[in-house]
């Protein structure tokens, strides 16, 4: 087929589908999309809540314990905390129902989601990281949120395999870090960005195998630097201490004079590595991906992917997804799976539709919490000729007699699920992170906006009152309550005031690092918009006499300076 514009029913923006991507839902059997691409992963992302944490009950047979949960105590789902979900004293077969071609599917797909438990958190093996989310194998963590196998780490999001980081977001490999974004393999690194095999060094961008280096951009192989000025050792070290480390008012002064200074060097139009016929930013060992993003140890002839690990073939519009999965479609969370379509939290299965919390099944649609099951529907078995029939009644009826909501949205088969059905609130999922929206924008599209708790605190300090220098602040903050600089109006999910834990302000004194004035969730939003957006634009490069052109996250309207590949290795390396 040739290309198409087609008009999203979400934004009413135009949108492209081209005649690759009618081959893809030709082979896969599903009808292309009806809303555009970002509005297909904001869809996706209101099913998806990882950092908005509460405390509540387990609701699980003989149990009444408190427990930590990413579902508030008002939610009207069947919450249980980890040992009884993943134990044997529960049925999910036990919730099966017939299903009814008078009602729309995803209105009878809810109710079936609301009656079999959940689990309260995902955290997997924890020891002393009771507070971490959608992690696993983590010990004396604290709000690490998406990252794997770490230790004594604090306030990150998707770091793995690394020991005494704190307030970074996707490190691998790294240790003793602070403030740094998309860092690999570095040590004692401060304020960083987009740095690798790099130590001792703080107010890098883009730099690899350099140490001893401060206020740096787009160096490899350097030492004993300070704004791209080489210096002897001797020379380093007596400068450098003009850089008062331990002072806040030093250092976000220094933050604004580095990011001033680095505009002056060309950035990348993207980082592609090791890769052929691809588009997007961060990808590496990948061959003819279009849009992707965060593609880590390869995938092919896919598009759309976002955070993808170790594999992903014949796909569209996945996300954290990974370990050799196969042929799926708007579907989040599969570690591996086949032919997952319109799914979520689904491992090690395959030809599943519109299934949530599954494991180790095949043939599935329309189930929740089934392990080791196969043709089900609504949780109900049939044998696999009896599944096969209904299955095609049932997407004929979604057709017929489609979910419409009180926006006028159609959901007919091919539809990821509503949002406005999702258990969490526009503004506590990760779909705000994406496409941040107000209580009045979220509440005019139909969705739900959750309303802040009551915090019955009362602020101890205020944060311009912390001393300016760690050197100045003894353990005695712990016991305080500080007030966020924000003042909990800001849109960054501001808490209005926060503590600082006592590992957290060791981390402080063994580092040198000033008192923070913002609540971990305004220093997570504050190295959210240090990342560029999931969002390509045609460009050219800006070196004089190029005419390369590529596609970039760099708007237009940006200041950067942006390089194509070959113009950004001749200045760099």
């Amino acid at each position: 087929m040739k290309n198409e514009i087609k008009n999203c029913q979400n934004c009413k923006q135009d949108f492209e589908i081209t005649s690759d991507d009618f081959s893809f839902y030709e082979k896969i059997k599903v009808p292309p999309p009806t809303w555009c691409l970002e509005c297909r992963l904001v869809r996706r992302m209101s099913y998806r809540n990882e950092r908005t944490l509460y405390k509540t009950k387990c609701q699980a047979d003989g149990h009444n314990e408190e427990i930590i949960s990413v579902f508030s105590p008002d939610t009207l789902d069947r919450i249980y905390c980890a040992p009884a979900w993943d134990g044997d004293n529960w049925d999910p077969m036990s919730y099966g129902k017939e299903y009814d071609f008078s009602v729309p599917f995803f209105t009878q797909m809810r109710e079936l989601w609301k009656n079999v438990p959940d689990k309260a958190l995902f955290n997997i093996n924890p020891i002393n990281s009771d507070y971490c989310s959608i992690t696993q194998d983590n010990k004396n963590c604290y709000l690490v949120i998406g990252g794997d196998f770490n230790e004594d780490s604090l306030y990150s999001s998707f770091i793995f395999n690394s020991k005494e980081c704190m307030d970074c977001l996707l490190l691998s490999k790294c240790e003793k870090n602070y403030e740094t974004t998309d860092c690999v393999s570095c040590f004692n690194l401060k304020y960083s960005r987009y740095c690798e095999t790099s130590y001792d060094s703080a107010f890098l961008f883009n730099c690899r195998n350099c140490h001893d280096c401060f206020g740096c951009v787009n160096l490899v192989n350097q030492q004993y630097c300070i704004l791209n000025v080489q210096y002897t050792k001797e020379e380093y070290l007596e400068k450098v201490k003009t850089y008062n480390m331990s002072s806040f008012a030093e250092i976000e002064k220094f933050k604004g004079e580095f990011n001033a200074f680095s505009l002056k060097f060309p950035r990348r139009f993207a980082k592609i590595v090791k890769s052929v016929d691809v588009s997007g930013d961060f990808i590496e060992q990948s061959k003819k991906c279009d849009y992707c993003f965060s593609v880590f140890g390869g995938a092919e002839n896919s598009k759309n992917l976002w955070l993808i690990y170790s594999q992903v073939k014949d796909s569209y519009d996945i996300d954290h997804s990974g370990l050799n999965s196969m042929e799926c479609y708007e579907s989040s969370s599969v570690y591996p799976g086949n032919q997952v379509l319109f799914s979520r939290f689904i491992w090690d299965s395959h030809h599943i539709e519109y299934s949530y919390n599954c494991g180790n099944c095949h043939d599935c649609f329309g189930c929740v919490g089934l392990k080791n099951k196969q043709y089900c529907i609504f949780n109900k078995q049939y044998s696999k000729e009896e599944y096969e029939a209904l299955r095609e009644k049932i997407i004929n009826h979604m057709n017929e007699l489609p979910y419409i909501d009180r926006k006028g949205r159609i959901y007919k088969y091919g539809e990821f699920f509503p949002i406005d059905l999702s258990p969490f609130a526009y503004n506590e999922a990760v779909s705000n992170e994406i496409k941040p929206l107000s209580k009045g924008e979220i509440e005019s599209l139909g969705y739900s906006f959750k309303e802040d708790t009551e915090r019955r605190y009362v602020i101890d300090i205020q944060p311009n009152d912390l001393p300016d220098s760690i050197l100045d602040a003894n353990k005695s903050i712990i016991s305080s309550v500080i007030g966020c600089e924000h003042q909990g109006v800001c849109s960054d999910g501001c808490t209005g005031a926060f503590k600082i834990t006592e590992a957290e302000f060791n981390f402080y004194k063994n580092y040198n690092i000033p008192l923070p004035h913002l609540c971990s969730n305004c220093r997570y939003s504050n190295r959210l918009k240090q990342k560029n957006p999931l969002k390509l634009w045609h460009r050219e490069c800006m070196k004089a006499g190029c005419d390369n052109e590529f596609e970039t996250s760099y708007a237009p309207d940006r200041p950067e300076i942006v390089y194509c590949e070959k113009c950004y290795q001749q200045e760099v390396y």
